[in-house]
């Protein structure tokens, strides 16, 4: 009755099912693998984030430039506040609302963009505390530029006078006639009654799209080695079933031999 299995149709199926189960485990293995690095990654990140808060802080120009190790490290730097921006749409604690961004220009020419603090509600430049005049030096967490689009930056363009969606050097440095540095800091203490913004985790750290993508690729490739052993038991199923029937005589002569040729 299973003769059939010799075939050379049976053979290659056998041989595609042989095949494909192991390849579809290590495919599989291999996206949970990459989903567990980025949820250590993400650990990783958050814990250091929390820690450096503790951490004294340093000149900016020895945490530069910003990487995964420096990202969150605490610096500090003296310059003068020479332009105010809102970025809009950003949430903190649950609400909506915008942060107050303040370009300080240190005595490299360079401008640091600053991140003041956050308001809740529409972002409205009457709302905004004026920054301090005079030579500051601020304290706070080091970030890496946002990149318009990942983790929840705006992507928007067309924003009114005064405004930027991403704080990020290509961004800000069309908004100002000097040299921007490709990094920010965010306060410890929120500036002149605002709420401080706490520092995120560094880029491709977070459990983001990318993350939870691997998952579902993780699925897809074990519900697929499913798929093939339910489907060669089917193939095999229905083969038995047509020798049991050709044993009795109950299938036609020509689909037999068509069967038997296969």
């Amino acid at each position: 009755m299973y003769r059939f299995l010799l075939t050379p149709r049976w053979w290659g199926i056998n041989v595609f099912v042989l095949l494909s189960i192991p390849f579809c485990i290590f495919m599989g293995s291999w996206q949970l693998g990459r989903f567990e690095d980025r949820v250590q990654d993400h650990r990783n990140a958050t814990e250091q984030v929390s820690a450096a808060r503790d951490e004294a802080p340093r000149p900016l120009a020895e945490l530069l430039p910003v990487t995964k190790a420096t990202s969150g490290k605490q610096v500090t730097a003296t310059g003068r506040y020479v332009k105010q921006l809102l970025v809009p749409g950003r949430e903190l604690d649950g609400r909506q609302g915008f942060y107050v961004l303040a370009l300080l220009r240190t005595g490299s020419g360079e401008a640091l963009p600053v991140v003041r603090g956050w308001l809740p509600g529409a972002a409205d430049a009457n709302r905004a505390p004026a920054p301090p005049s005079g030579e500051v030096t601020v304290t706070g967490a080091l970030q890496a530029s946002e990149t318009p689009g990942d983790n929840g930056v705006s992507a928007q363009g067309g924003l009114p006078s005064g405004q930027t969606a991403a704080i990020s050097a290509a961004s800000l440095v069309n908004l100002v006639p000097y040299d921007v540095y490709d990094a920010w800091v965010t306060l410890a203490r929120g500036d002149s009654g605002m709420k401080a913004v706490p520092a995120s985790a560094p880029p491709d750290t977070g459990l983001d799209l990318k993350a939870f993508q691997n998952l579902g690729y993780t699925a897809e490739w074990f519900a697929f080695v499913g798929f093939v052993i339910f489907m060669w038991f089917r193939l095999l199923r229905r083969e038995v079933e047509f020798a049991r029937d050709a044993e009795l005589g109950l299938v036609p002569e020509r689909e037999e031999q068509r069967a038997t040729a296969v």
